[in-house]
């Protein structure tokens, strides 16, 4: 099984010898290599059993390093890293040569993202590459929030994971992009689109791509548990499909059941998005049948969690 531990010079030693290393993030676990080694790229692919033609993610220290990689940066990508880099937003931008197609996926674009967590920050400093780094799960599968998610998973495969504590923000960043002038989003996530639309205007939303995606996250079924999960109303789920062999997700409610998850008593989106991942491996361990679960709310990061749960019983 894989070391768990905070020893970011091992880590920086491992991702320089080509290995692969899971990192901490606000919003999920990562699964890095050197994004400049199509050899350690090729390895991510590998663990992950990800298939080639969905993208990968480059995670930089900062906006100056991102410059490095992209043939240029317009003054709204300079504006949005200047105003929630370090955080969960990733910019897809025109790429220079010196990412390889394998990262991209054969697009002449990559995503890049500095993320907002101090021990992956300080290793991203120490390296004189980016780092590859999709989520550190089985491709498909229910992204990881802490380090023994990714033991759970990934642990015989990779030497070391990086302890960082639980994530933060809880599910993936938010992706944007570009076409001609116009910022598209291509994937919901730890931002929100009311944040950026307060500083970008009214945005395009673009997310689902069923088999050449523009960018990581735009699969139809996505982010799932083994077991089947059914939207709907709970109160009417519940007359089809009884509670002895269910399990439950919940915004808010109460449904007074042994097999429940209620992302949030309070009634916060955040702390909802805070818990989904985890709650949906909870979910998937109990002793039922299918998981029945409601749609939040579509506002804030409501609208990323129910986009995750929507990608989830497409399965």
């Amino acid at each position: 099984m894989a070391e768990i531990g905070k020893d970011i010079n091992k880590a920086r030693q491992l991702v320089q010898a080509e290995e692969l290393v899971a990192i901490p993030t606000e919003t999920v676990y990562g699964l890095a290599g050197n994004a400049l080694n199509s050899r350690a790229v090729l390895k991510i692919f590998k663990v992950k059993e990800r298939p080639e033609f969905d993208p990968l993610i480059v995670h930089v220290p900062s906006l100056f390093a991102a410059e490095r990689y992209v043939d240029h940066l317009p003054d709204v990508a300079v504006m949005l890293a200047q105003k929630f880099w370090p955080g969960p937003l990733t910019i897809l931008l025109k790429k220079k040569h010196i990412i390889p197609d394998l990262v991209t996926s054969g697009l002449d674009t990559v995503g890049l993202r500095c993320p907002d967590h101090p021990l992956t920050r300080e290793l991203l400093e120490a390296l004189d590459f980016p780092l590859a780094a999709p989520s550190a799960n089985p491709f498909g599968y229910v992204s990881p929030t802490t380090p023994q998610h990714v033991q759970d998973q990934l642990g015989e495969k990779i030497e070391y994971i990086l302890d960082g504590g639980p994530a933060r923000v809880g599910i993936e960043s938010t992706i944007i992009g570009f076409e001609g002038k116009e910022p598209v989003v291509y994937r919901m996530g730890g931002l929100s689109i009311e944040t950026l639309e307060a500083q970008l205007g009214k945005i395009k939303v673009q997310l689902h791509s069923s088999s050449n995606p523009k960018a990581p996250g735009q699969l139809k079924s996505h982010y799932a548990p083994r077991k089947k999960i059914i939207l709907g109303k709970i109160e009417d789920l519940l007359q089809k499909y009884p509670a002895h062999c269910s399990s439950i997700l919940t915004f808010q409610k109460d449904y007074h059941s042994p097999n429940q998850v209620i992302l949030s008593r309070s009634g916060s989106v955040d702390e909802a998005a805070q818990n989904l991942f985890a709650s949906l491996r909870s979910l998937d361990k109990m002793d039922a049948d299918v998981i029945l679960a409601e749609l939040l709310p579509e506002e804030g990061l409501g609208r990323a969690i129910n986009d995750r749960l929507r990608r989830a019983a497409a399965k």
